[in-house]
């Protein structure tokens, strides 16, 4: 592809799909808050804006992988300089985890100055990225959503289509990391048992990430709970704090009841309050830990 990218946000996972895609031959112009994030692409040539806004060209292609609603919101609102300088004929590729009924907001904002939006959050780790073995649910106009695919494929193994409604990948999102925190709590409560019976967390997990669950998310955060290992983070437990609460209000938005959501969620927090936050979010299991009276070090 001839045409330059707009990137905006490289945190581990941004960086991480900066590279694959200037790796697969996606020229790129690539912004971060913290400039010095960009360094690694500098280094193999990718060219490094000074504003936002100069990761565009009018008509052009910008993907963002940006923490939050917030963070989307002041970078591509309505009336912001990004926008307008995609103007007619321009399209985002919004991969962030955000709130359904933000990206629909955004999707009008868009429509409104001729910019298409796709809807492009992606199932995960960095290394995921650099391989270019994520999963990707997708939404967005059919055309938009044609004309992003180019990308979405350079950085994934699997795409699925979720319609032309901009919120629904993202509620695909949060249903994926709802399951993953759900999954992770019930196995901070299975290890913590398991260690209390003295039967040793490490072989009960063991076997049963190899029957019941033979899965690589239930084995790779198995593994991770059971050692304690939770840094360096492949996803920071704040991250996980904020979608969890995505999740509970997003379901709520459409009147569904999230108790497990609640109750992750708070675990989440206690274990930000405890000093935790940069750690893996993994180490919401802690408090199980705490709970059953055992020692949170490993």
């Amino acid at each position: 592809m001839n045409e330059t990218i707009g990137f905006v946000g490289l945190g581990s996972m941004g960086v991480a799909m900066a590279l694959r895609l200037a790796e697969r031959g996606f020229p790129l112009r690539v912004w971060n808050r913290s400039p010095e994030k960009a360094e690694p692409l500098v280094r193999q040539g990718q060219a490094r804006a000074e504003r936002p806004e100069e990761t565009a060209a009018t008509g052009g292609i910008v993907v963002s992988m940006l923490a939050d609603d917030r963070a989307v919101t002041k970078l591509f609102g309505a009336n912001s300089p990004l926008l307008s300088r995609l103007g007619t004929g321009g399209l985002h590729i919004s991969m962030s985890t955000i709130h359904p009924e933000t990206s629909r907001r955004l999707a009008a904002e868009h429509r409104a100055a001729g910019v298409g939006y796709v809807t492009a959050p992606v199932f995960g780790r960095p290394d995921s990225a650099a391989a270019g073995t994520l999963w990707i649910p997708v939404s967005g106009s059919e055309s938009a959503r044609g004309r992003a695919r180019p990308l979405l494929e350079a950085l994934s193994r699997g795409i699925f289509e979720f319609g032309d409604d901009p919120g629904s990948a993202n509620t695909v999102k949060l249903c994926g990391n709802f399951l993953i925190a759900a999954m992770m709590e019930a196995q901070g409560e299975v290890a913590a048992w398991a260690e209390r019976s003295g039967l040793g967390a490490e072989a009960v997990m063991g076997m049963l990430s190899q029957t019941l669950f033979p899965c690589p998310v239930f084995q790779n955060y198995g593994k991770r709970i059971v050692a304690r290992e939770f840094q360096p983070a492949g996803f920071r437990l704040t991250l996980g704090l904020k979608d969890v609460e995505l999740a509970v209000a997003a379901a709520r938005a459409v009147s569904v009841p999230l108790p497990l959501g609640s109750l992750v969620r708070d675990r989440a927090l206690a274990a930000v309050n405890s000093g935790h936050a940069n750690w893996d979010w993994s180490s919401l299991t802690l408090e199980s830990r705490v709970g059953a009276g055992l020692p949170q070090k490993s």
